[in-house]
């Protein structure tokens, strides 16, 4: 407003060509936090989805069932049991989705990067352990779950499916959601449908911590859980399969996260969920909606940088044996620690932090 009445002033006093900047200099402001909004608005409608789209989708199909529009519930079941088995074979990605002009807000908001360190040839398949977890893998969903950070220009020929947990796929709506992302079960079956069965330039990407390591996720802390998880390992021997190690850095900034003790009850109820669930809840917050300075369920705008290292070469071992795991999951874990010391320091960790391995 005050903008405003001196470009006013200056048109009395004969000055009137400085209007045309105030003006411009109050449609920037205006256009600028409307597109703050918009950006809050996106990375909300994940933030829900990931936590209760599901759980209402599932309500709302029980609800129709009970109505005079009982047939169109009884339809989309019926659907749903033909379409059972897509998941475990590829899923059914849509362009269209993933090119979601949302998708760009929701990536500007931290904003979130994707950083490419080598080409991947095609002729090749490939696992990405992504790492971390964070709270609910911003970076990952962003970066392989839709092309606002231009993975298919980075990586022609190259087809990501992100890998996350297959009771997702069990939830209607859901289920149809997450496969127009390019999203796939973290499970047997559907990885080696992937990787045997459709071709080569396919890329599954795997958050390798799972939900042990997002309880451990805190601002100021990099952490892995990586010594025993040799199960991706092991699928990329049988199907010789690269392995490419990713680092997100900045993931575990995003949320404040209560962490519990070991022993505690708190740990001990985290555990349970993790043991017979499949996830862990988590007890967190960030901003609120409207106000920075407030508690809610938005995340902290903090950058996401996502680095993709160097493909390492997996030969194909229809049984590999104990020896040749351990082998090429040190030379992961070694690969990893390399990408993390040599890009720390370019986005914003001091040199002298170091990537716990646990």
């Amino acid at each position: 407003m005050k903008t405003l009445i001196a470009a006013y002033s200056g048109v009395l006093r004969g000055t009137g060509s400085n209007i045309l900047s105030a003006l411009q200099d109050v449609f920037w402001f205006s256009k600028s936090k409307f597109e703050k909004q918009l950006q809050i608005i996106s990375v909300l409608q994940w933030v829900l989805s990931f936590l209760v789209l599901g759980v209402t989708c599932s309500i709302i199909l029980v609800y129709i069932l009970c109505t005079d529009c009982w047939a169109i519930a009884a339809l989309y079941v019926a659907w749903l049991v033909f379409d059972w088995d897509t998941p475990m074979k590829g899923g059914r990605r849509s362009p269209w989705v993933r090119n979601w002009a949302m998708w760009q807000y929701f990536r500007d908001y931290f904003p979130i990067r994707l950083v490419k360190t080598h080409n991947l040839p095609t002729n090749r398949n490939y696992i990405f352990g992504y790492h971390p977890h964070g709270i609910m893998g911003f970076g990952a969903f962003c970066n392989f779950g839709t092309e606002a950070t231009g993975v298919s220009q980075k990586f022609p020929g190259i087809r990501p499916y992100l890998a996350t947990l297959a009771g997702n796929f069990r939830i209607p709506i859901l289920r149809d959601y997450l496969m127009s992302g390019g999203i796939c079960p973290v499970n047997r079956h559907s990885i080696d449908f992937i990787l045997s069965k459709n071709g080569t330039g396919n890329a599954v990407i795997i958050v390798v911590g799972g939900a042990a390591e997002s309880l451990n996720c805190t601002p100021g802390k990099n952490l892995v859980i990586l010594k025993n998880r040799k199960g991706f390992v092991k699928l990329a021997l049988q199907h010789g399969a690269d392995l490419v190690p990713v680092y997100s850095f900045g993931e575990n900034e995003v949320y404040k996260q209560v962490i519990f003790e070991e022993g505690c009850w708190g740990r001990w109820v985290q555990k349970k969920f993790q043991k017979y669930i499949g996830f862990a809840p988590c007890v967190f917050h960030g901003r609120g909606l409207f106000s920075s300075n407030t508690w809610g369920l938005i995340p902290y705008p903090n950058p996401i940088t996502t680095v993709v290292g160097e493909p390492i070469t997996i030969p194909k071992t229809a049984h590999p044996t104990q020896r040749e795991i351990d082998l090429y999951h040190s030379m992961y874990v070694s690969s990893l620690s390399k990408l993390f010391d040599k890009y720390k320091a370019k986005f914003g960790l001091p040199e002298t932090e170091v990537l716990e391995v646990n």
